[in-house]
């Protein structure tokens, strides 16, 4: 494989590419996955970061855990160029056409004009764009998508019910419609509790009617990430469902120095409290987007029946999405509610519940 930062320049990416090594710049990698008893395959997937780096814990990671095991498993070679800014989409793209890549995968709602835009420019060259949108209907552009509104859903129930003080927040990183439909499902799921109890739930940071709330205006400022989490727990927040990738470090933070050290937050994208175990003791759950497997999936499915633009969508009903186990809160959370979880989820796959209601 080669993974290569953008913040080291694209001077460097013939250099790099044709001696086969790892570079990162000021941001490491994920280290390579290692030697494999898996045939080389005839197939190369390249794909192209959201800002930030590839080792973020959270998003760009989960996408390149998807590579990562097509190598292991599939065994086809693959290119990974990281993003230090929105400024790099495009060159990063451009540079990978140039790379004999069989599918160009970006990730992020943020990179989504910029994938739409090369792949009308280039419709020999296959694309796929994770949480983005496709403008056209392009037999050369495919779109991972979920239905986070489903699993954040479920989040929001648990928090209304976990909360001692029925205070609950959410804020995002950007404004984007793949974080707000984690915001809006948090909300209803938080409602749904306060209407099948009658016990009131204050819900912080976003409304759904007026798709107004709390936003840090990106995924990386962890001084604006602890001012919104301070000031919801200032407000009496006990639960706080951060959807701005790797910025729950700044929730943690936040509840550390706060006046209620018993708090906890909600991870997204992946098992927070397993990825990164020092946070465990307060992550009540993590809301799961299994990127991993849905690029594994898409680059199987290319591989041996070939590429299509078809959408694929993320769901509570293919496991696309889901809470994680409740790791060191299993017990703190009742067998009455973990009960009603299964219901709410079933009753979401069935239709009879609309998480956005």
């Amino acid at each position: 494989m080669t993974v290569i930062s953008m913040k080291r320049g694209l001077s460097m990416v013939a250099a790099v590419a044709s001696a086969g090594l790892i570079l990162s710049g000021c941001a490491s990698a994920p280290e390579d996955s290692g030697s494999s008893s898996v045939a080389t395959a005839d197939y190369k997937a390249c794909a192209v970061s959201d800002e930030g780096s590839w080792n973020d814990k959270s998003f760009n990671q989960s996408a390149h855990g998807g590579l990562e095991e097509a190598e292991a498993q599939l065994g086809v070679s693959y290119t990974a160029l990281e993003s230090a800014s929105t400024d790099d989409f495009e060159p990063n793209l451009d540079t990978l056409l140039a790379d004999d890549c069989d599918v160009i995968f970006g990730v992020g709602f943020a990179i989504s004009d910029a994938v739409n835009a090369a792949a009308t420019a280039n419709p020999d060259q296959n694309y796929v764009v994770i949480d983005g949108s496709k403008d056209a209907d392009q037999d050369n552009l495919k779109v991972i998508e979920y239905k986070m509104q489903e699993s954040s859903y479920l989040a929001g129930y648990l928090a209304a019910a976990y909360s001692t003080s029925k205070v609950v927040g959410t804020y995002g990183g950007v404004k984007y419609d793949s974080v707000t439909i984690f915001m809006d499902g948090f909300y209803y799921g938080a409602k749904a509790y306060e209407e099948e109890t009658g016990t009131e739930v204050t819900v912080l940071g976003w409304d759904p009617e007026t798709q107004d709330g709390q936003f840090v205006g990106d995924f990386a400022n962890t001084g604006v990430a602890k001012q919104i989490s301070a000031a919801m727990l200032e407000q009496g927040a006990d639960v706080i469902y951060p959807v701005a990738g790797s910025l729950f470090t700044a929730t943690s933070e936040a509840i550390n120095e706060s006046s209620n050290p018993d708090a906890v937050f909600l991870g997204v994208d992946e098992d927070i409290a397993t990825t990164q175990p020092e946070y465990a003791d307060q992550v009540l759950t993590s809301v799961e987007k299994r990127m991993t497997q849905a690029v594994f999936d898409v680059i199987q499915e290319s591989m041996e029946d070939g590429f299509t633009g078809d959408a694929y969508v993320g769901t509570l009903e293919n496991d696309g999405t889901g809470l994680s186990d409740f790791g060191e809160f299993d017990s703190k959370i009742s067998d009455e509610v973990k009960t009603r979880l299964d219901e709410l989820k079933a009753g979401i796959i069935d239709g009879s519940i609309d998480p956005l209601s």
